[in-house]
């Protein structure tokens, strides 16, 4: 089951980092941001973020099973991304030296969102006993849990920790207009839409095999991003924040599903997206708020690889009533 999650999974980053370094090799700019490979990597994300991303949820949507309780999945995102802003100030509180305010606010950032988007979804599609059945799960964690908890609650700690004056007023309510239009936001009241009409077999067909290669590109954009990683600074308070995000935050969210009956598919789901790595937001707040973008980009690159351990720990502790 592992070999055929890991395979996928594996090939996918593996093309990104040999593609990136390809890349990086025959361009004269090398390791800086008019390199070719981070303008390919920043045009697959743009792609995927305006297009893609928002293709495959409308894809697998159809064939998504939306029943049940759904709604419990971004109470539990959201429940999730608090008890980490909790803990990450709890460590920072008890931390005899001081902390930045940059770097207080990239840590807390890096454990509470996680990466529901570009991995969780691959990683629930891919799993034999998840599948596109369970997909709508990982949906409701993510858009409306995740991305709102990323560019609402996250944006409103990122401008709280930065050293760069803040405009009041205006700016609330671009945050809010950029929710609202956020691309993933409207692909998912699309698909809600589309899903009780009836396509063209083969146009149902088409739309199904394009959200698969979306999937493919964004490992290939994970890989991308990865090979760029030029620092591992601040690794024992990386370490803290994807212990924090990675290990406390899925057991809470596992054990407390279960102690509210709560078993099989559901459990399985949210669990394995409250343990998702850093998420890319992280970076991209932290460049925006000039926060603490080395710790950000640690996180997100430890984290990376840290999945492909505890994986199997959510797996089998949190397997239990699913059906094949």
């Amino acid at each position: 089951m592992l070999l055929r999650l890991y395979l996928p999974i594996g090939a996918g980053i593996g093309a990104g980092l040999a593609l990136g370094l390809v890349l990086s090799r025959v361009s004269p700019h090398r390791g800086t941001p008019q390199g070719l490979d981070f303008r390919v990597s920043l045009g697959l994300g743009k792609f995927l973020f305006w297009v893609g991303i928002p293709l495959s949820i409308v894809g697998f949507m159809r064939r998504a099973d939306l029943s049940g309780n759904l709604y419990l999945a971004p109470v539990v995102a959201w429940a999730a991304i608090l008890l980490g802003l909790l803990c990450s100030r709890l460590w920072i509180s008890t931390n005899r030296l001081p902390w930045a305010r940059p770097t207080q606010g990239s840590f807390s950032l890096a454990s509470m969102l996680g990466n529901t988007g570009y991995i969780g979804y691959p990683v629930v599609l891919l799993l034999p006993q998840l599948g596109v059945g369970a997909f709508g799960w990982a949906l409701f964690y993510d858009a409306l849990g995740t991305l709102l908890g990323s560019y609402g609650l996250g944006a409103i700690l990122a401008a709280e920790m930065s050293q760069q004056p803040q405009p009041s007023g205006q700016l609330w309510l671009n945050r809010l207009r950029a929710i609202g239009q956020n691309p993933i936001i409207l692909a998912f009241a699309l698909g809600l839409g589309l899903k009780a009409l009836a396509l063209p077999p083969w146009l149902d067909q088409h739309l199904y095999h394009l959200a698969w290669a979306i999937v493919v590109l964004s490992l290939v954009l994970m890989g991308l991003r990865m090979q760029q990683i030029r620092s591992w600074q601040h690794l024992p308070r990386a370490a803290v924040a994807i212990v924090i995000k990675m290990l406390v935050l899925p057991l809470v969210v596992g054990l407390g599903l279960t102690a509210l009956g709560i078993d099989g598919t559901p459990r399985l789901v949210m669990t394995l997206q409250a343990g998702m790595p850093c998420a890319f937001s992280n970076v991209v707040l932290a460049e925006a708020y000039n926060l603490d973008r080395d710790l950000s980009v640690t996180c997100v690159g430890l984290s990376s690889a840290v999945l492909l351990l505890t994986l199997p720990l959510w797996l089998w502790t949190f397997s239990g009533g699913v059906m094949p």
